[in-house]
């Protein structure tokens, strides 16, 4: 009986922690103007790169315009506010850049 009560206890915590996981996720969504080829979206992906806790998801297999148009997409669960506003800033250095949109598990 305690076996199994252990067990139930401890696939609940498990089952929190992963749900705390999730709901943890942030990231930031770079928006580009109309006919931003693929080479400008992969310099900016680098440019911006090195912000401390910000780090761009894996970019699609297929690189082209209509798969690229929203992939440059950063992670930011652990970034501070000041991390925010330096990849905001180096974003904004970019004029094909047209908007970043900060979002959370929450926003879905």
């Amino acid at each position: 009986m305690r076996a199994s009560a252990a067990a139930v206890l401890w696939l609940a915590l498990a089952g929190c922690a992963r749900f705390d996981a999730v709901l943890g996720q942030r990231w930031a969504v770079v928006h580009f103007k109309s006919q931003t080829s693929v080479a400008t979206l992969l310099k900016v992906r680098a440019a911006c790169s090195d912000v401390p806790n910000v780090h761009a998801e894996r970019l699609p297999t297929v690189r082209d315009a209509a798969t690229m148009v929203y992939a440059l997409r950063y992670r930011t669960d652990h970034a501070s506010d000041a991390n925010l506003a330096a990849l905001q800033i180096c974003l904004q250095r970019f004029p094909s850049v047209a908007g970043i949109d900060f979002q959370d598990s929450g926003n879905g």
